[in-house]
């Protein structure tokens, strides 16, 4: 293994924004991202940080990351989200997509969280079926619901 699993810091932001912006891409969304590197900072570092971040470093370049986020589930309790997990497209195979998630898994493990969620898409074949490979549960008769920023303001102006 010639990388490093490492919790992300601050300075590692413009990287991570990067390959947030090549996820989005490759799920066919490239004009979908519209945070900055200055909004990342802010939630992942400020007092009360709204995310937790690890990545995975080559060679001093950030190849790829696990971001995710505490919840709660009315049904098991304290729950983690996993938000995103990217590898830059030239350093897949390398194992450190493996290397992300199970740095994840243990955090969620050793903090004693019930349970790990994320979304993955249907045509996403190849990470579905490593998912499954580790144990996790593939919920396909469940669909993911999201209210966009344009959408609830005009929900909360005519209500």
């Amino acid at each position: 293994m010639d990388f490093i699993v490492r919790q992300g810091e601050e300075n590692d932001m413009h990287s991570v924004l990067d390959l947030i912006t090549e996820l989005a891409v490759f799920e066919k969304e490239p004009d979908a991202v519209d945070i900055s590197v200055t909004d990342l900072i802010n939630d992942g570092f400020s007092e009360n940080p709204k995310f937790k971040i690890f990545v995975a470093e080559q060679e001093n370049q950030i190849i790829g990351i696990a971001l995710f986020y505490e919840r709660y589930s009315t049904w098991k309790g304290r729950t983690i989200h996993l938000e995103d997990l990217i590898v830059t497209k030239n350093k897949q195979k390398i194992g450190a997509g493996k290397a992300l998630y199970t740095a994840v898994l243990k955090y969620a493990f050793d903090h004693d969280f019930n349970r790990v969620a994320w979304e993955v898409i249907d045509w996403n074949v190849n990470a579905i079926d490593f998912y499954k490979s580790t144990g996790a549960t593939y919920l396909k008769d469940w669909s993911v619901v999201q209210m966009n920023k344009e959408n609830l303001a005009k929900f909360i102006q005519n209500n």
